[in-house]
């Protein structure tokens, strides 16, 4: 090969390639905040249910019958 072809080369590809690994490291950025934020959902909804749960057998506690 002769160097202007390698020089047209060594130019050509960060040019061709970085958009596209722009790109894609967009893409999975976004994908990972999201799977991030479903998490906490998650953790937060799992929270508010164990809460809902203890409160509800706490009232079940104090409105039992007396023997």
């Amino acid at each position: 090969m002769e160097w202007q072809f390698i020089v047209a080369l060594v130019i050509a590809i960060p040019i061709i390639l970085f958009p596209a690994a722009f790109i894609w490291y967009l893409n999975l950025g976004w994908i990972f905040s999201r799977a991030r934020e479903t998490t906490r959902e998650m953790r937060t909804a799992r929270g508010k249910k164990i809460t809902a749960v203890t409160e509800t057998r706490q009232h079940a506690i104090v409105a039992a019958p007396k023997k």
